[in-house]
């Protein structure tokens, strides 16, 4: 197992399509499935594009430690003459001796800018949504690590799934084949008189059932199919084969409940996910609550004006100043907004509290399945030893005619019935074994 884990953390990923991908020209191994699952399925691409969503938007909150610069052009006409006459000054084209104040006439003015502002204090808010942002980078990595275990677990289980189906299909068709074979002989040995008819009409009974239960393992192996290839993300249609990693040894017993319950609270990612998108909460409060406080901003301007489009440097001119301000009242807006980050603090905390709550109830589910499955097992192991030699010795009483047909299907359909426990308790134990590992946060 953990060849497995470093197969699938050891830089298998490679580049997402985000489309249907190709069937693999090979069976599939369970390695080889979820390296493939990784590579292709759909689900971590759209959890990929979230992940750089949340990379975006630090960026973006980085852009507030830069001056914000910005170059324009205006056009003006007025024959205001408080405007015309400011245009003038601008100009340098104030002439009073032959100037009328009163009826300045249409005045043009042309005004090619450049103005750079840097926010020096609004409050602490940018500060606290950049942590925002970065904490927000955090949690999306943390739900691709979280994505990727719980896909794992649902590979395991469709995998361990298709091996039990197609085992158990084996054992359905052996039965077929063994209860039609000696419902041909008992139907002559009922035309030569030597057996009874309801004996013969057993068999055919037994024969159906044996053949609705084929009817069945073979549907279950098309739907465990299904259900792989859309985790890998191929198409319905398309053709997959698998087949068994090596020897499927029995998992060993689970751990103590305290044991693994402390391995998950370190590392399940959907639980540190949830802490961070409390932290992220909290920060957007903090922000919120950083609009009530002074906001100061520090600007430059250089320019020209002038009657037409020419720039001359003998008429530009620079303005430098700073500017502070605070909202008195702004219809009680940041009011609202301070109790809205409230609320989803309130929110993100309970989420959490959630998430711990429903990780330690699939943990001890985990833990529970898997020992009742290997209990079953060992049980399973004894019941098919048990029920060979049952039918041995029932086949050999019949062979001296001294049971009949019907006692010696009983004695074929319990061990048939025995098997499949057996192949039912394998799987899930592993099955459960895989369960374990995604409530621990072991698939990352």
């Amino acid at each position: 197992m953990n060849y497995l884990k470093t197969l699938l953390i050891g830089g298998i990923l490679g580049s997402m399509t985000g489309v249907y991908a190709a069937p693999p020209a090979t069976a599939l191994t369970l390695p080889q499935a979820i390296a493939y699952a990784l590579e292709n399925n759909p689900e971590l691409t759209i959890i990929e594009a979230r992940l750089g969503q949340a990379q975006d938007q630090l960026q973006l909150a980085m852009a507030a430690n830069y001056p914000q610069v910005k170059l324009g052009v205006s056009y003006q006409y007025s024959n205001n003459p408080a405007e015309a006459f400011a245009m003038l000054i601008s100009q340098r084209r104030l002439n009073f001796a032959g100037t009328d104040f009163n009826h300045p006439g249409g005045v043009e003015n042309f005004r090619p800018q450049v103005t750079a502002t840097y926010s020096l204090y609004r409050g602490g808010q940018d500060s606290h949504l950049r942590e925002a942002a970065q904490l927000g980078t955090q949690a999306a990595e943390l739900e691709q690590a979280a994505v990727r275990n719980r896909l794992v677990n649902h590979i395991s289980a469709a995998y361990y799934a298709h091996l039990a189906a197609a085992e158990a299909h084996q054992v359905s068709q052996r039965s077929v084949t063994a209860v039609q074979s000696e419902l041909e002989q008992s139907q002559l040995r009922y035309q030569a008189g030597t057996v009874l008819k309801s004996d013969v009409l057993s068999l055919q009974v037994q024969v159906a059932e044996a053949k609705e239960a084929e009817i069945h393992a073979a549907n279950a192996i098309e739907m465990a199919l299904t259900m792989l290839k859309t985790l890998l993300g191929i198409s319905a249609d398309e053709p997959l084969a698998l087949k068994e990693t090596l020897a499927q040894a029995l998992p060993k017993p689970p751990e103590k409940f305290t044991e693994l319950l402390a391995q998950a609270m370190a590392q399940h990612p959907e639980l540190q996910a949830a802490q961070k998108r409390v932290a992220i909460a909290e920060q957007q409060l903090a922000a919120a609550k950083g609009a009530y406080l002074p906001r100061a901003d520090a600007y430059v301007s250089y320019g020209a004006n002038s009657k037409d489009v020419d720039f001359s440097t003998n008429r530009d001119n620079v303005s430098i100043g700073v500017q502070v301000e605070v909202d008195v009242f702004n219809g009680f807006a940041t009011q609202a907004k301070v109790k809205k980050a409230e609320h989803e603090v309130t929110a993100a905390q309970e989420a959490a509290r959630q998430s711990r709550l429903q990780i330690e109830n699939g943990l001890k589910s985990a833990q529970l399945n898997l020992q009742e499955a290997l209990n079953r097992a060992d049980v399973a192991t004894v019941s098919v030893q048990a029920a060979e030699e049952a039918l041995r010795l029932v086949n050999e009483q019949r062979q001296a005619g001294v049971v009949t047909v019907t006692r010696y299907i009983e004695a074929e359909v319990a061990r048939d019935k025995a098997h499949a426990r057996q192949i039912s308790a394998r799987f899930d134990a592993l099955r459960a074994d895989a369960e374990l590992k995604q409530a621990i946060g072991f698939w990352q």
